[in-house]
């Protein structure tokens, strides 16, 4: 049987909160969005790279923000000795295996679970330090939110291109 992404709850969030629940919020809504660009679509067309010349497919986003995720939250922060994914250059987006989309997928939801659970434990004012300079937890959560808006651009035309679906 050829595996599917499955459709997904599309995160909410507020508008008038705390600082930290809007952060979250928002990461939650990029998260969201992304997902719902693979929903319904199997791992050949998530591998497929729909806009020539680039190399970009939604599956290689996929495997990018797993990398994003990890690199960022459990290796920079919380400093877990973790193996890299997709190590090389741009490996995460040329390496694309329709076979492994399902193991590709499952691997971003649980960076996307340990990142929570690390963010959960740490105060929007806790920082660390990496190659000399030092950043905060705010600061992850506003690089991941941006990495997540920039690439569910990209999203949007993959997608586009893939089945003629649009919208979030």
């Amino acid at each position: 049987m050829t595996w599917t992404a499955p459709e997904i709850q599309f995160a909410g969030g507020s508008t008038a909160a705390d600082e930290r629940t809007m952060l979250a919020g928002y990461l939650a809504w990029h998260r969201s969005v992304l997902l719902t660009k693979c929903a319904g679509l199997t791992g050949e067309e998530l591998a497929r790279r729909t806009v020539p010349p680039s190399t970009l497919s939604l599956l290689g986003l996929i495997r990018h923000l797993a990398k994003v995720e990890r690199i960022w939250l459990r290796e920079r922060f919380a400093g877990e000795p973790v193996e890299r994914l997709h190590p090389g250059t741009d490996t995460d987006f040329d390496e694309v295996d329709a076979a492994k989309a399902a193991e590709d997928y499952e691997r971003l939801l649980a960076e996307m679970r340990t990142a929570d659970k690390i963010f959960a434990g740490a105060a929007l004012d806790d920082t660390f330090t990496h190659e000399g300079e030092t950043f905060s937890v705010r600061f992850l959560y506003l690089h991941l939110i941006q990495e997540y808006a920039r690439h569910n651009g990209h999203a949007d035309l993959l997608r586009e291109r893939t089945d003629g679906a649009t919208g979030a």
